[in-house]
This record gives structure tokens, sequence and C-alpha cells, in this order.
């Protein structure tokens, strides 16, 4: 099995009291099996969670408590990876386990709305939630049933490794990094270069395109990298901004190297004209004629 998507419904504001459990189980990209149970939270149930969901306690009567079902979660979920939109059903899952003091799943846990965030650059800093996410990629179901949105979260992890090529091991890592990769990660710096082993960042308005200026850089042997970090070597402004001082209307790149070379960092700030005819000197000026009025 490549992964396994879960999701639970709360009877009330106490992760714990779950009251029903979807599991989707899949395989070569297929969905393979799947599992869901009412559950007896015997906790009381609140309005406001009826509202969402529509289970009552009435409904519930007579199934299982989360003790008679968590053999299930081990034997889908233990040993391999468990996906679920927001780690809240992680969260319900282990506050269940301890009410109870029996062991959790040991399984890894996949957040989709990271991996969402990562693949659709429309649901980066919003928009992501598992109905807005499905909307846009055309897929239908029942809200808040939890077996419909388990796998709701499943077509989100498809699609998305559809998308980028990466499978559910691949997901581990990449939702461990930054929403937005580096975009110059493909640029290859030219090993003969002047600059081999630099590193240079742009910042703001540049009079050529930042494509552009990223590889003449990378022509010229530099890394180019996106945000400066310690090791960055060089950010290049524009040329009206080189002298303003931390807070006087500079770009947050500038900000943020100003902060690192206050702390200790070697970060070399220089106006565009100067890096450009700096490159021009190794072998690449090309800038002058492509000035944009």
């Amino acid at each position: 099995m490549d992964f396994a998507t879960i999701d639970v419904e709360t009877a009330n504001n106490d992760a714990a009291s779950i009251c029903q459990i979807g599991i989707a189980c899949y395989s070569n990209g297929k969905l393979v099996e799947e599992w869901m149970s009412y559950v007896d939270p015997q906790m009381p149930f609140n309005r406001f969670n009826i509202g969402i969901h529509g289970i009552t306690a009435d409904q519930v009567k007579g199934h299982p408590t989360f003790p008679e079902v968590l053999p299930q979660l081990h034997r889908l979920l233990g040993g391999g990876i468990a996906a679920c939109h927001t780690l809240f059903d992680k969260t319900a899952v282990h506050k269940a386990c301890e009410r109870d003091g029996l062991a959790p799943p040991e399984c890894q846990w996949l957040d989709t709305v990271k991996v969402a965030r990562r693949t659709w650059s429309q649901s980066q800093w919003g928009g992501y939630g598992l109905a807005k996410i499905c909307a846009g990629l055309g897929y239908g179901f029942g809200h808040h049933d939890a077996l419909e949105d388990a796998k709701a979260a499943g077509f989100v992890l498809l699609k998305a490794m559809e998308a980028t090529g990466l499978d559910a091991k691949g997901w581990m890592k990449r939702v461990q990094e930054p929403v937005k990769q580096n975009r110059f990660s493909d640029l290859q710096p030219n090993p003969q270069g002047a600059f081999v082993g630099q590193t240079v960042v742009f910042s703001g308005r540049l009079f050529v395109a930042r494509t552009t200026a990223a590889q003449w850089a990378a022509d010229a042997g530099f890394d180019v990298a996106d945000h400066p970090t310690t090791f960055t070597n060089t950010l290049v402004v524009p040329d009206d901004e080189q002298h303003r001082m931390l807070g006087e209307k500079t770009s947050s790149k500038h900000r943020k190297a100003l902060e690192f070379i206050g702390a200790g960092a070697q970060i070399q700030i220089v106006g565009e004209t100067v890096f450009f005819q700096t490159i021009g000197e190794s072998g690449t000026d090309k800038h002058a004629s492509t000035k944009k009025e």
C-alpha cells in the first residue's frame, strides 16, 4: 500500500470526542480499500458540531467505542503513511488514545493542506480548504462525511503526485521544505565562470527581467537563490535603493540582508549597474543594450 487517508468527525470541541472515522487505502494510484464506522464517543454532542456533520447521539448509539475500533486503525494505518487534510485528524486520534490509555497507530502523518500549497499556486496562501481544492479539480463529494472526506483527501494527494511526479514518500520530504522552492534551482552555474561558488540574490524592480538577470549571473558562475541567507554573498538591488538604510522603503530581501549583516554575515549589497558591469568584465556584458525604458 502506498498510503492511506483518514478523516474523523467529532461530537464536540474536545478533539477526543470522535463520532465517525473514515479511512481510504491506496496502492499504485488506485483506491484498494475503504472503511468507515460511527463511533460512540461516550461524550455529549453539541449543536455546533451536529450542525456541521449532522451526526447525533442517537445515531451513534449501539456503535463501537473508540477502543473497539482502534485495532482497525492499527491495521489500516500502522507502518505506513497516513494522510489527512490538516492534522486535526492526527490530533483527534492521539487525544482519543491518550484519553483511553492506548497506543496510537505507528505511522507517518502527511498533511494534504501542505501538499496542496506546494502543488497549486492558487492554494499557496489561501483557498486550500478541502471543498475549495476539490471544486477546482472537478471532484464532487459529500463534505463532512468522514469516508467522503478521506477519499477527497486521497484524490487531492493523487492529483498532486500526478502534477509533480513525487510519490507519497517524496511528499513526506517535500512538505518539510518551504512552500515556494527556489525558482532558479534549475539554473546551472557556469563551471568556468569567474564567480563559481558564490550565491547571488536579486531584489526589487530591476531594469532587466529577473529571469534574464538570473541567467546572466548563472553564466558568470553564480548560484542564484530566491531569498538571502547567512550564506549569501551578494544581494543586487535597484540603483536607487543601494544606499538606503534599514526601514527606508527598502525591500524585504534588502532588510533581511541588512539584519544578517548586522549579525556578522558577509553579504555585499550592490546596485544593479555595478553588478552587471562586474559580470560584463567576466565576459557577459549584455545589460546596457537591454535596459528597459
